[in-house]
C-alpha cells in the first residue's frame, strides 16, 4: 500500500505542476494581448473622434486670414457633437486654434476654462501631424493621459492648411483600473479550475496505480500478444514488475516472430517489381499506349518477367536461409553485361518518361561469370530500380561492366539528390530507409539493398556506395568470376572467422 501512495503522489505533484505551469503561462499570455488590444483599441478610437470634430469644425467654421469664426448655430452644433463624444469616449475633447486658445471643451469633464492655453508644442505638432503620446498634457493634468491631437484643416488657394488642433485626451488610470480587473478575473476563474483540475487528477491517478499487479499478472498471460513493446522502468513498484514481465513476454517471442515478419515483408518487396513491370506492359497494351507493332517486343518482356516471377518465389521463400547460410546456389556461366542491359529495357518505359540519359551502356562488353544468374539479375534490377527512382527528371545514370582479372566490376551511378554522408553506412540495413528514399517511395520496405548485399556476399563478392548530396549516387560491386575462386574466398572467410 506504501508503493501506491508514492506513485499517486509522484503522478499528482507532476500532473499539478504542469498543469499550473500551463495556467500560468496561458494566463499571461491572454492579459498581454487582451491588454495590447485594449490599448490598440482605445488609440484608434481617439483618432477616429478626434478627426470627426476635426471635419465637423471645418464644415460649421468660416476662415478668414487663417482664423475660423462660427455662428450660434454652429457653436451649438459643434459643442454638442463634442459633449456627446466625449460621454462616448469617456474622455476629455478640446478644440483649439493655432495659437492654443480654447475655442471649444467638453469642460464638465477636463475642467479646462475658456482661458486656458495649450501648449504651442502640443498645438504645434497636432496641427503639422497626427500627435498620440502618453504624457500630462503640458502639465494640465496631475496624471498620465493618453494624448491623441489632429489638425483642423481647409483648403486655401495654395492647397490644405492647418488652422486649429482637436485633442481627445482620456486618464491612464482607465487601463491600469482594466489590467488589474482582467488579472482578478482570471486569478478567480484560475483558482477555481485549478481546485476542480487538482481532485479529478489526484482520483484519476489513484484509480490508475490501484489495477497495477493485476496487470502485470495478465500480461503474462497473454505472451502471444504484441510483443514488439518494450517497456523502461528502473523502479521497484509496480510499474517496474510490470516492465518486467512485458519484457520478459516480448524476449519471449522476439526471435521466431522477427523471422516470419522478415519474410513476409521481404516478400511483399520483391514480389512488386515484376508484377508492377508486367501491369504497366499489360496495361499499355490494353488502353493503347503501345503500339500494336510493338505488342510482341513488350508481350516478350512480360513473358520473361513472369517466368522471373516464379524465380523470385523460390528465391524469397530460400531467402530465410541465406542469413544462416544454408541457400545453395544453381550456378551457371553467363554474361553479367547481358544482365546489366535485360535489367534497363525492363525499366525502359519509365527511364523515357523521366528523360533519363543511360550512359555506357553500349560500350560494356561481355564478361563471363559464375554464379546464380536470377540471383545477380535480382542484384541488378534493384540497383537500376533505385537509380531511376531516385534520378532527376533530364539526369544521367550510367552503367559500366568491366573485367578486371579475377573480378568482374558492376558499377551503377545516378545523378540526383545524393544520400547524406552520415546515412551510407546504414543504408544495406534491413528495413533502414533514408530521409529522401521516405520521401520519394512511401511503399518500400527498406529491404532492397540489404537483398543485394546478401546475395553479393553469397557469391563471395562486395558492394560499396559512395554518393555526394546533390550531385551523384554510386555503387559498384566485385564478383569473382570463377567459382574456383569463390570456393577460395569462402574458404579464406570461414579460416579467419575460426581463428
Amino acid at each position: 500500500m506504501k508503493k501506491r501512495q508514492t506513485i499517486f503522489k509522484k503522478y499528482l505533484y507532476i500532473s499539478m505542476l504542469v498543469f499550473f505551469a500551463g495556467l500560468l503561462i496561458l494566463g499571461v499570455m491572454i492579459v498581454f494581448f487582451v491588454t495590447r488590444y485594449w490599448e490598440n483599441d482605445r488609440w484608434d478610437n481617439m483618432k477616429k473622434s478626434a478627426t470627426a470634430i476635426s471635419v465637423s469644425v471645418t464644415e460649421n467654421a468660416s476662415f478668414s486670414g487663417g482664423e475660423m469664426s462660427f455662428d450660434k448655430d454652429d457653436k451649438l452644433a459643434i459643442s454638442t457633437t463634442v459633449g456627446m463624444m466625449s460621454d462616448g469616449l469617456n474622455a476629455d475633447i478640446i478644440v483649439t486654434d493655432l495659437g492654443g486658445n480654447v475655442l471649444f471643451c467638453s469642460y464638465g469633464k477636463s475642467g479646462i476654462s475658456e482661458d486656458t492655453v495649450i501648449d504651442m508644442e502640443y498645438v504645434g505638432q497636432a496641427a503639422e501631424k497626427t500627435l498620440q503620446e502618453v504624457s500630462d498634457f503640458g502639465k494640465i493634468y496631475d496624471t498620465k493621459y493618453y494624448v491623441v491631437g489632429v489638425p483642423v484643416q481647409t483648403v486655401g488657394t495654395e492647397g490644405l492648411y492647418s488652422v486649429g488642433a482637436v485633442f481627445v485626451t482620456s486618464s491612464a488610470a482607465h487601463y491600469t483600473e482594466y489590467v488589474v480587473t482582467l488579472i482578478k478575473l482570471f486569478c478567480s476563474v484560475g483558482i477555481v479550475i485549478f481546485a476542480l483540475m487538482f481532485c479529478v487528477v489526484g482520483v484519476f491517478s489513484y484509480q490508475l496505480t490501484k489495477p497495477l499487479r493485476q496487470m502485470a499478472a495478465a500480461a503474462k498471460a497473454f505472451g502471444q500478444g504484441d510483443f514488439s513493446i518494450r517497456v523502461k522502468s528502473g523502479s521497484n513498484d509496480e510499474i517496474g514488475e510490470l516492465a518486467e514481465a512485458f519484457n520478459t513476454m516480448a524476449d519471449s517471442l522476439a526471435a521466431s516472430e522477427g523471422m516470419r515478419r522478415s519474410f513476409v515483408a521481404n516478400v511483399s518487396h520483391e514480389l512488386k517489381t515484376p508484377m508492377t513491370t508486367i501491369a504497366g506492359f499489360i496495361d499499355g497494351i490494353l488502353d493503347g499506349t503501345i503500339p500494336p507493332e510493338r505488342e510482341s517486343y513488350y508481350l516478350n518482356i512480360v513473358t520473361v518477367e513472369i517466368k522471373r516471377l516464379s524465380r523470385l518465389v523460390t528465391s524469397m521463400l530460400a531467402l530465410s536461409r541465406i542469413d544462416s547460410g544454408e541457400l545453395k546456389m544453381v550456378t551457371q556461366t553467363f554474361d553479367i553485361s547481358d544482365t546489366v542491359l535485360n535489367t534497363f529495357l525492363t525499366f525502359e518505359q519509365k527511364i523515357d518518361e523521366r528523360k533519363i540519359n543511360i550512359i555506357g551502356l553500349d560500350d560494356n562488353k561481355p564478361v563471363f561469370i559464375e554464379g546464380d544468374p536470377d540471383m545477380i539479375h535480382q542484384v541488378i534490377y534493384n540497383l537500376v530500380e533505385n537509380a531511376a527512382k531516385f534520378t532527376n527528371v533530364g539526369g544521367d545514370i550510367t552503367a559500366r561492366v568491366e573485367d578486371k582479372g579475377t573480378d568482374a566490376f558492376v558499377t551503377i551511378e545516378n545523378t540526383g539528390p545524393g544520400i547524406p554522408k552520415e546515412q551510407i553506412r546504414f543504408i544495406f540495413d534491413r528495413f533502414y530507409k533514408t530521409d529522401k528514399s521516405r520521401s520519394h517511395d512511401k511503399n518500400g520496405m527498406g529491404l532492397g539493398l540489404y537483398i543485394v548485399k546478401t546475395i553479393v556476399r553469397l557469391h563471395g563478392g562486395e558492394i560499396k556506395a559512395d554518393s555526394v548530396e546533390g550531385e551523384y549516387t554510386r555503387f559498384v560491386i566485385r564478383l569473382p568470376k570463377k567459382k574456383e575462386a569463390l570456393q577460395k574466398r569462402a574458404a579464406r572467410d570461414k579460416d579467419n572467422k575460426n581463428n
